[in-house]
C-alpha cells in the first residue's frame, strides 16, 4: 500500500510540475505531514508569503499538509528523484537519510532551549544542515518543535521505572528506538497519521512527542497521563530537493533563503503560544500532567549517549554541542 501511495504522490507532484512555465511564475511544491492547525504548517505558510513578496511574485509555494504526499520519510524520498521540491521533517526521521542527525536524538543533550538554538543558529548547526547536500538534500533552516515527553493510556509515570515492559510508539528513528530501550520500554515505530487508532486498539500502551502535536492529533482522548520528562529536543528541519536548489541562480536562491529565516523567527513565537495553549487544554480535557525529575530519566538513559560516542563522525558534534554548552 505504501508503495501504491508514493507512486501516486510522484505522478501528482509531476503531473502538476508542468504549470510552472504557463504561469512564468516558479510554483514551489511542499509536502509534509502535519494539519493545518499546527505552528510548523502556519510556519511554511508564513514562507510562502515572505518568499512571494521578496520575490515579487516571481515564486509561489503549495503546500501540501497532512501527508497528502505521503509519510515524511515518502516526501523525502521524492525530494532525493526531484519529485517534490521541498518538504518538513522531524530530524529523528532524517537521521535515516543523513547519519550525523542522529546527534539530536540522544537524550538530554541540552541544557535548555537557550543551549538547543545557539546550537542550530550557530555553526554546529550550519554544518549539520550542510551535510545534508550528499545526500540530495539542502537543509534551508530548523523550525522549533519543543522537547518530546511520554503519554501513556492508563498509567502514570512517575519514574523511568514505570516504562518497564510498555509498548511506546517511536518515530522511524534508531536514535528513539535506543532511547526507549535503555529506560525498558518496549519502542514501536508507527506512522504518526496511524497512532491515533494504534493508541486506541491497544496496539500500543503510549507514545511520545511534544505538547502541541499531543493536543492538535487529538492523542489526548485517548492517553490520560502526560509525563513531562522532556527527554529529547529534536527540531524540525526544512529541506529543498537539491535538484531544485541547484537549477536556482543566486539571486533566487537568496530570496528563499531570506523567506526561510524570516519563518524561522515567526514559528518559534508561533511555538511558545502553542505549546502554552496546548498544554492547558489537555489539563481541561482531563489529562493528568505531571513534572517529574529528568535527572532519573537522563541517568537511565546515559547508555545511549556512552554508545553514540564510540562512533568518530558522531562523537565530534557531541563534543562541539557539550563545547557550545561551556560558551
Amino acid at each position: 500500500m505504501n508503495k501504491i501511495i508514493s507512486l501516486i504522490s510522484i505522478l501528482f507532484v509531476v503531473f502538476f510540475s508542468g504549470c510552472n512555465e504557463l504561469t512564468g511564475t516558479k510554483i514551489l511544491r511542499l509536502g509534509h505531514g502535519l494539519n493545518t492547525s499546527h505552528s510548523v504548517h502556519k510556519g511554511m505558510v508564513h514562507f510562502g508569503e515572505k518568499l512571494e513578496e521578496l520575490s515579487k511574485g516571481r515564486f509561489k509555494v503549495q503546500i501540501y499538509p497532512s501527508q497528502q504526499l505521503g509519510t515524511e520519510r515518502q516526501c523525502v524520498e521524492l525530494l532525493q528523484i526531484g519529485s517534490l521540491d521541498m518538504t518538513k521533517v522531524s530530524a529523528g526521521v532524517l537521521e535515516n537519510f543523513a547519519p550525523s542527525i542522529r546527534v539530536f536524538g540522544i537524550p538530554y543533550m541540552f541544557r535548555d532551549k537557550a543551549h538547543c538554538f545557539n546550537v542550530l543558529d550557530g555553526p554546529i548547526g550550519k554544518e549539520l544542515l550542510s551535510g545534508t547536500e550528499q545526500y540530495w538534500l539542502k537543509g534551508l533552516g530548523y523550525y522549533d518543535s519543543g522537547s518530546r515527553s511520554f503519554y501513556t493510556i492508563d498509567k502514570a509515570l512517575e519514574n523511568p521505572n514505570d516504562l518497564d515492559g510498555l509498548k511506546i510508539r517511536v518515530m522511524e528513528s534508531q536514535t528513539a528506538i535506543d532511547m526507549v530501550k535503555s529506560l525498558g520500554g518496549s519502542p514501536t515505530p508507527i506512522s504518526y497519521g496511524e497512532l491515533y487508532t494504534a493508541l486506541q486498539q491497544g496496539v500500543v500502551d503510549g507514545a511520545e512527542n511534544n505538547p502541541p502535536s499531543f493536543y492538535l492529533s487529538r492523542h489526548y482522548e485517548v492517553c490520560k497521563y502526560y509525563v513531562l520528562d522532556e527527554h529529547t529536543t529534536i527540531p524540525d528541519v526544512v529541506l529543498m530537493s537539491t535538484h531544485m536548489w541547484n537549477s536556482l541562480n543566486d539571486q533566487e536562491q537568496e530570496w528563499i533563503q531570506n523567506a526561510i529565516d524570516l519563518s524561522v523567527t515567526e514559528q518559534r513565537r508561533l511555538w511558545l503560544e502553542s505549546e502554552r495553549e496546548s498544554l492547558e487544554a489537555v489539563k481541561e480535557a482531563g489529562v493528568q500532567v505531571s513534572y517529574p525529575n529528568k535527572i532519573l530519566f537522563s541517568e537511565k538513559s546515559k547508555s545511549v549517549l556512552e554508545e553514540y560516542q564510540k562512533d568518530p563522525e558522531l562523537k565530534i558534534f557531541i563534543d562541539k554541542i557539550f563545547d557550545n554548552l561551556n560558551k
